[in-house]
């Protein structure tokens, strides 16, 4: 068809539209999806190509060769971008009436859709396993976070065979696939060599991963894989990870689009922000200094009168109450006031940096000219803001892990430092709460919109006409796959690898790209999280709040739990709990949930959470497995706490075999870092030994005379007091079969000394344990170094 016949029809359609049916055409908009116009069976991965020909022929001269096999996108289909950032409630961004400017999240939103209904997990890497697959959270056997994974189905953090992770697909749909920033989805038994590294996200279906693996790191001394290589820490003093891994992924896309600029491609951009430890550069705190001296309460307030300016909330909501745990601001001390709004100032800059980054992404895209025909997917948090913080926050995180509180006194020494590098920091669950508004619960809290609902923004300027409006259909995390697959033309895979996949669980989302009052499609969800449990459908939630992120025990047993009802289409923010007046509706509602936690394999609930982070008391694997006797040799870095021998709450010795010349120096074997572990090192060639306690006290122990050149055993030898956990010890050095020194250890960590600070030889990556003079490399040779636990 000619083009001028084609604005003809054009016209004459539009005319007709305006005299018989410009309602209705207008809200029936079809957005553009690509088309599969080639042969392919794509619901059979990976697609199979075509038998090879036989021939007869002798002369290659008088035979024509057969077209060559190469599995394409289907026609027209996008890039696709997925922005997560982690640990950002839903009254965070100005974009959704909170008090953070984030003027990157606004412009795409203005340009495309916001959805106030959306759900996550309520925790980070559940979310994560959710998004990456269009499935539930424990049909990913992602029930929590992989630190505390269990024996149970649903809960052992092992992806099953039969569900593929989305960035797959996509590859062997003749997309290239990236990934850069956080991945939260590595059992911690395999984090090493002996993997298995089939969920790394190199063996997952992204062609290029740089970022963490876990579920926090060092922003300033973060440890970096680049595919399944670790990275030696950057030495520039001007270092930050979210800098650093948008250079990495502008660079992978314009790599990656002048080689084939008409293949398209799939990125995945996970920022460590804005989980704790919330770092970032000053210039950053300093645009907010003085902005949340009013506290908490205020702030809430008037992000709830935002959200209703905006649309964002209907305008008959109503403001949940704060949880009775929260102090009112006024009642609290000068003190308190002066470390909490730091600590908020500091949590601002880290959103408002973040942001900044991804608008740096973002140009680098337009700049390619390929934005239109880009689908930008831009969700603000995986789950609530984190409240796990406790009371008063922290200065070094690693302090709540270890059960070590922090007093406020204690912290305020470090109120010039907040977000440096010589901070490890949290913030108080108070501005949690006001993050979350206008709901009452946080991170963690499945059970409420305070922990599940996030923000989200698409941008598809080719697929989306309505721009600049809201959506107010209910939809999940496990949504994004699916309309990820409807917008790029491919279906959910059937078969892969020969094995047979489970049907997507998600739903598609591209139904409501231009259609405002489209009829909700997702109608059932469940919501589950350490006991914290609900289900929504079709408008009515019934849910059960079983323990708060700073609670130490459950408020009753999962027996015991009182189950609440609403109506969430008239009571947006959950204040009305009408269980009493329809109890026939709640327990259709309680039978309901029962029936797809079964299915999804959400049972047998399991609301613990210190005894989780216990792998022998849950039955998840280690690579030590209990193991007394561990010998390493050089080269060997990066040993995450599950596949490093354990040396907590117990006596233990490492016995190091070395040879030096006349100033033997460094390292020979260290586990943490700055905020708490031990290392073994030569300093100017005299043998010490150094346990740093939580960054607030180091025990020093060195030897009396400086090595000589040649062949050494250097033994420290720790026993310790017992009596309990977290105790104290003493350590003692000897030298060639020699005593040389001996000191107290006073206290001892008891749990963990860093989740991204890992036990390495010959070296100290990341932040240092100690004090190793120029450099912490060890400058002579490592035979090998034995550590027995006693």
């Amino acid at each position: 068809m000619k083009k001028s016949l084609k604005l003809v029809l054009g016209i004459l359609a539009i005319g007709i539209c305006a005299t018989s049916c410009q309602e209705k055409t207008e809200t029936a908009v079809k957005p553009e999806i690509a088309v599969n116009t080639d042969d392919y069976d794509r619901s059979v991965l990976p697609i199979v190509k075509p038998k090879r020909p036989f021939y007869t022929e002798l002369d290659v001269r008088d035979v024509k060769a057969p077209p060559r096999f190469e599995v394409k996108a289907p026609k027209g289909a996008p890039n696709v971008v997925i922005v997560l950032i982690d640990d950002m409630g839903f009254g965070v961004t100005n974009t959704f009436g909170g008090p953070i400017e984030m003027p990157v999240l606004d412009k795409l939103a203005d340009n495309g859709l916001r959805y106030n209904r959306f759900h996550t997990t309520a925790l980070c890497a559940p979310t994560r396993s959710a998004l990456m697959t269009g499935y539930n959270h424990h049909s990913v056997n992602m029930g929590s976070i992989t630190e505390t994974a269990t024996s149970f189905p649903g809960n052992d953090a092992i992806r099953p065979q039969s569900i593929t992770p989305m960035p797959e697909v996509l590859l062997q749909n003749g997309y290239n696939t990236a990934m850069f920033g956080k991945c939260h989805g590595v059992p911690p038994w395999e984090l090493s060599v002996s993997g298995p590294q089939t969920q790394w996200p190199a063996h997952s279906g992204f062609e290029k991963f740089y970022g963490f693996l876990g579920g926090e790191t060092n922003q300033w001394a973060p440890l970096i894989y680049d595919g399944v290589t670790m990275m030696e820490t950057p030495k520039d003093p001007d270092y930050h990870f979210t800098i650093d891994m948008t250079n990495q992924a502008i660079s992978w896309v314009r790599f990656q689009q002048a080689m084939t600029p008409e293949k398209p491609f799939m990125m995945y951009y996970a920022p460590g922000a804005t989980h704790a430890p919330h770092h970032t550069p000053q210039e950053w705190i300093d645009k907010n200094k003085g902005k949340f001296d009013a506290g908490w309460d205020v702030m809430r307030q008037e992000t709830f009168e935002r959200q209703k300016a905006l649309g964002i909330i209907p305008q008959d909501a109503k403001l949940a109450p704060k949880p009775k745990d929260i102090k009112d601001w006024d009642d609290l001390t000068d003190k308190e006031k002066k470390l909490f709004a730091r600590q908020m100032e500091v949590y601002a800059g880290f959103a408002q940096q973040t942001d900044f980054e991804i608008g740096r992404l973002k140009a680098a895209i337009e700049d390619l000219g390929v934005m239109d025909n880009t689908v930008f997917i831009y969700i603000a948090g995986d789950n609530g803001t984190s409240a796990e913080g406790g009371m008063n926050g922290m200065f070094n995180e690693m302090t709540y892990f270890n059960q070590v509180p922090e007093t406020v006194d204690d912290m305020l020494e470090h109120y010039d430092e907040w977000g440096s590098p010589s901070t490890y920091p949290h913030m108080a669950a108070g501005w949690a709460v006001a993050l979350d508004a206008p709901f009452t619960w946080t991170k963690q809290m499945a059970s409420d919109f305070g922990g599940t609902r996030n923000g989200m923004v698409i941008h598809y300027p080719k697929g989306i006409t309505k721009t600049g409006e809201i959506r107010e259909q209910f939809s999940h995390v496990n949504d994004i796959a699916p309309t990820v697959y409807e917008i790029v033309g491919v279906p959910a895979p059937k078969v892969v690898n020969g094995i047979k996949q489970n049907p997507i669980e998600g739903t598609s989302l591209v139904y409501t790209f231009n259609e405002k009052d489209a009829e909700e499609q997702h109608k059932v969800q469940y919501f589950e999280m350490f006991g914290n449990r609900g289900i929504y459908s079709d408008g009515w939630l019934a849910r059960v709040i079983h323990k708060a992120p700073w609670q130490a025990k459950p408020i009753r047993s999962l027996q015991d739990d009182i189950w609440e009802l609403y109506n969430e289409q008239e009571d947006f923010t959950l204040t009305n709990n009408i269980a009493d007046k329809h109890p026939e509706k709640l327990k259709e509602l309680q039978d309901l949930f029962m029936k797809e936690a079964e299915k999804y394999h959400v049972l047998p609930i399991d609301d613990r959470v210190f005894i989780r982070m216990d792998a022998a008391a849950v039955g998840r694997p280690t690579l030590m497995d209990g193991r007394k006797h561990l010998v390493l040799g050089e080269g060997m870095r990066g040993m995450a706490p599950d596949v490093f021998i354990n040396t907590h709450n117990v006596s233990f010795s490492i016995t190091a075999d070395v040879e030096v010349d006349d100033n033997g120096n460094g390292v020979l074997v260290c586990q943490g870092g700055r905020f708490g572990g031990f290392s073994l090192y030569i300093k100017n060639g005299i043998p010490a030994f150094t346990y740093n306690f939580l960054g607030l006290e180091s025990y020093n122990v060195k030897a009396t005379e400086k090595l000589k050149s040649g062949k050494h055993k250097i033994v420290m030898d720790f026993k310790y007091d017992g009596g309990g956990r977290g105790k104290g010890g003493t350590a003692t050095i000897s030298v060639d079969g020699k005593k040389s020194a001996e000191s107290r250890v006073d206290k001892t960590q008891m749990t963990i000394f860093s989740v991204d600070d890992m036990a390495d030889v010959g070296i100290d990556e990341g932040t240092q344990v100690a004090d190793y003079g120029i450099t912490n490399r060890f400058n002579g040779k490592i035979d090998k170094i034995i550590i027995d636990v006693k």
